[in-house]
């Protein structure tokens, strides 16, 4: 068995240890190559549980926080999802095996870029991709499924709940109030008489930043 089988039968267990139970969460993660979304000398790390920098001064998130946001989105087979920061592509990916189709977003084109080399390497067709601006959403094909967003907000942008179905499910990292940069990660459910919120853990992720990035 090579290095990178190796360290993805540990990172699966370590998973399932920290308390991911759901099969198609995992079967997901299993079968997305995570090195194929990262570059450079960082490959090695790859089924390490943490963080790793990527192009653009971004970073491809932990493998637990991944495996988590999944888990806690509730996906189905038939929903369409939409992701904020596409980043890596990896996040995409994953929901990929999950839903029908993901709608993602990625202020940086060079990102977008690679994003959709590798879903193309990797024959993944069920992701439609633009460059924009996350905040704003994706007006055109709501309304969605679900949303997960990839960044923190400085609160839950009112623009995707109102992309959100009614039952409809949104995760997003939150800076919580205080002033030290803390953030939460919120589940956001629509509902028929309104938005029903709940914290779910601390987390740390990349701000979420306004409009499309100048790149030189």
């Amino acid at each position: 068995m090579d290095e990178i089988e190796q360290g993805k039968i540990e990172l699966i267990m370590g998973l399932r240890r920290q308390g991911i139970r759901d099969k198609r969460v995992l079967s997901a993660i299993e079968r997305v190559p995570r090195e194929k979304f990262i570059s450079g000398t960082f490959r090695k790390q790859a089924y390490e549980d943490h963080a790793l920098p990527i192009e653009c001064g971004q970073t491809i998130s932990q493998p637990y926080i991944v495996a988590y946001m999944t888990e806690q989105l509730q996906v189905g087979e038939r929903m369409k999802v939409l992701e904020v920061g596409t980043g890596s592509g990896y996040q995409a990916a994953v929901l990929a095996r999950l839903c029908r189709r993901v709608y993602t977003i990625e202020r940086y084109r060079t990102l977008l870029k690679d994003a959709l080399r590798r879903f193309e390497n990797l024959n993944i067709h069920n992701v439609t991709a633009k460059v924009g601006d996350g905040g704003q959403g994706w007006p055109e094909q709501a309304p969605f499924d679900r949303i997960i967003v990839t960044a923190a907000a400085p609160a839950v942008p009112q623009k995707l709940v109102e992309q959100l179905k009614e039952g409809g499910l949104m995760i997003v990292p939150v800076t919580t109030s205080g002033g030290r940069g803390e953030q939460k990660l919120v589940r956001i459910e629509r509902t028929g008489e309104g938005v029903k919120r709940e914290e779910l853990l601390p987390v740390r992720f990349v701000p979420l930043v306004e409009g499309v990035a100048k790149e030189t």
